[in-house]
């Protein structure tokens, strides 16, 4: 697989409304795939699958603790994808927030 259809894969798991939800409530942290279940109106075979897809292009890890898994935001792999593709798309907004960080003392964390 190559980096283009690498990153393709994860731009298509975050075209889906419901993945992109799964993915800003894991930005706190670990969740157990039922408890990500809890804030949908979809069945819990369904938030597999978006889980499943999320898992598939790097943008979740999953481990297990007992009977139950537990899903945690790859924000490394979010950043590098976005990161990337904004580069190539607008390099000079890249530009201006790096010098706005440097100005202002900011961190590229914050």
């Amino acid at each position: 697989m190559t980096a283009d259809q690498d990153e393709a894969g994860a731009f298509r798991a975050l075209a889906d409304p419901t993945r992109r939800q799964i993915l800003e409530n894991l930005r706190g942290g670990e969740l157990a795939a039922g408890e990500i279940a809890d804030g949908f109106a979809i069945s819990a075979p369904s938030i597999s699958r978006h889980l499943g897809v999320l898992k598939g292009a790097g943008l979740v890890t999953e481990r297990r603790d007992g009977n139950r898994i537990l899903y945690t935001l790859a924000e490394d792999r979010l950043a590098l994808c976005l990161g990337r593709f904004l580069s190539a798309v607008c390099p000079e907004q890249i530009v201006l927030r790096h010098t706005k960080w440097q100005a202002t003392g900011e961190s590229k964390d914050s």
